[in-house]
């Protein structure tokens, strides 16, 4: 890395605790203010230092107009802050946030996401993203959508349901997970991601202020996010263009030295486009954290999977990870960043 203005780096990576239900209000305020303030302790800073902010979360979520408004009081009133917020996961807000650092508009950042899932009837919720006039009159839910595309890949020849268990399986028992029963066939309850309440959070810095914040900072080299069509018929379900698309653009085509990559699939079938996609090695190690099919905290489980990445880097137990988020139906729209330890 070189002392370039625009070299930025995650510093700092913080989330709750991913439980299936938390007290308090929608808009992620009891959530996110123990997640900030375990930001300022381990870099030693406050608020102050923060010169932008910015938020990923969904009001149809929240049940209330603009809750990330709300939400700004887990940050404080004073000083006046610089803030801004996506209506989807908050890798996208990190994506803002790098923008804005490259511009030169800021040294530092804290990029942020919240959900409550549990205040509402979800799978209901997510319906509220699809086509207005086709299909959510149809009102068909989250499961429903990723069952259709499982079964797609499984009738296509793609994957059997066998390789859908040993993403869940890893070095465990397959033949366990397959005696169990459907709950949206062909998906298991194991092949679908446990929905969570839950907040996270990452400090971003540039060059010399990324260093002194963190001994061994995770530096952005790459970040790039691409759109499917919502029309679900009018796309292969199987595949994921606008993955393979967004990790070449950040990877030039190589993804043979990846220490870990850290994928957001909130369904297990999911993970096998998603690594074919990206063209994942087996010298990669997927989603050491447990990935989204351990906690999928609505919102965050994007952010979370750069923080994750991140963190093993910040520790010392990787040197290049990449990192993918998603957010829509059927992975409509799909973000990858490479991130890279100083002397890789």
């Amino acid at each position: 890395m070189t002392d370039n203005a625009t070299d930025i780096a995650v510093v700092g990576f913080a989330h709750a605790p991913h439980v299936p239900e938390t007290f308090g209000t929608t808009n992620g305020v009891e959530m996110l203010v123990p997640c900030f303030q375990q930001l300022y302790d381990r870099l030693g800073i406050t608020k102050s230092d923060i010169d932008f902010w910015c938020s990923g979360s969904s009001d149809y979520l929240a049940g209330r107009a603009f809750s990330f408004i709300s939400a700004i009081d887990a940050i404080g009133a004073v000083p006046p802050i610089n803030e801004s917020h996506v209506e989807m996961d908050a890798a996208w807000a990190l994506y803002e946030a790098w923008v804005k650092l490259r511009s030169g508009q800021a040294t530092t950042a804290l990029v942020y996401g919240f959900g409550k899932s549990s205040a509402g009837t979800l799978r209901q919720v997510l319906t509220m993203q699809l086509d207005p006039y086709l299909v959510a009159p149809l009102w068909p839910d989250a499961w429903s959508i990723a069952g259709l595309q499982a079964r797609a890949g499984l009738d296509a020849g793609r994957w059997t349901e066998r390789d859908m268990a040993a993403v869940v399986a890893g070095d465990g028992d397959v033949d366990s997970l397959l005696d169990q029963p459907y709950v949206a066939d062909p998906l298991r309850a194991h092949d679908i991601a446990p929905i969570t309440d839950g907040a996270a959070a990452i400090v971003l810095a540039v060059g010399d202020r990324a260093r002194e914040l963190c001994e061994r900072p995770a530096w952005i080299t790459g970040m790039a996010h691409r759109v499917d069509t919502p029309v679900l018929g009018a796309r292969d379900l199987t595949v994921s263009p606008s993955t393979a698309a967004a990790a070449k653009a950040v990877t030039g085509g190589d993804v043979s030295d990846f220490d870990i990559a850290e994928l957001h699939a909130p369904f297990s079938h999911q993970q096998l486009i998603l690594a074919e996609a990206i063209g994942l090695t087996n010298g990669t190690k997927v989603n050491p954290s447990g990935g989204a099919l351990a906690a999928h905290p609505m919102f965050a489980a994007g952010l979370e999977r750069i923080g994750f990445a991140a963190e093993a880097i910040i520790a010392g137990s990787a040197n290049r990870a990449l990192a993918h988020a998603t957010s829509g139906p059927a992975l409509q729209q799909n973000l990858v960043t490479v991130l890279e330890s100083e002397n890789r």
